[in-house]
């Protein structure tokens, strides 16, 4: 029961985009937002042995991020109620694997199609291209991402032996403008997002020297 008054609960996804037109294609909303998001960041800076002495201080794009994720999916209610889900009596939770796992294919036909490109003789056939896929966790985080790791433990089956609970560990890549460009409609995501965390960051209230227990710098 939902009482008057109570905030809207707002859920975590993934928002699949045509890498070409930058269309919606797919949006994931996770049935359950997980109690915890890892992240890890690492600085990419230049390499300190030229002798410049400004050269540990530069940094040649944005950090590296990882996200790291896990998501739950039960269908217990949607079973509760057969005559209302046809397609989770079917088939249970595979087309929400399956949705999750079609992140990390390349589009069945252009594989089909590179390789009879190669089987024609064609010296330089480009490796398929996958969708765009942003991260969307509330308004001030959402970020264009790559499926790196995805496992899954399957936990529990219907008669039929299709999975009706499990447990998915996905790892997200942030994608940035080095690896997106700014001219791009990702790109362009990925510099709103670079641009949102200095926003953020000024919203902080800076500390004193009196709090870190000094008088000033050395």
């Amino acid at each position: 029961m939902t009482f008057p008054g109570s905030p809207r609960l707002v859920h975590g996804g993934l928002v699949v985009l045509d890498p070409r037109s930058s269309a919606v294609q797919r949006i994931i909303t996770l049935q359950y937002n997980p109690d915890t998001v890892s992240r890890s960041l690492q600085a990419r800076a230049s390499a300190a042995e030229s002798g410049d002495r400004f050269e540990a201080l530069r940094l040649t794009g944005p950090p590296t991020e990882t996200i790291t994720l896990e998501v739950e999916l039960d269908a217990s209610d949607q079973l509760e109620h057969p005559e209302d889900s046809p397609t989770t009596v079917e088939l249970g939770i595979h087309p929400q694997l399956a949705t999750l796992e079609s992140l990390l294919y390349p589009p069945s036909d252009r594989v089909s199609a590179n390789a009879a490109l190669a089987a024609a003789g064609r010296l330089e056939v480009l490796p398929a291209s996958g969708p765009v896929v942003v991260f969307v966790w509330g308004r001030h985080r959402n970020t264009p991402v790559r499926v790196t790791d995805f496992s899954v433990v399957e936990q529990l089956f219907d008669p039929s032996l299709n999975p009706i609970r499990a447990t998915v560990h996905l790892g997200l890549r942030v994608l940035t403008v080095n690896d997106l460009g700014v001219t791009t409609g990702a790109g362009s995501m990925a510099m709103s997002h670079h641009r949102r965390v200095e926003q953020l960051a000024k919203e902080f209230v800076s500390g004193s020297f009196r709090e870190l227990g000094i008088e000033r710098l050395p």
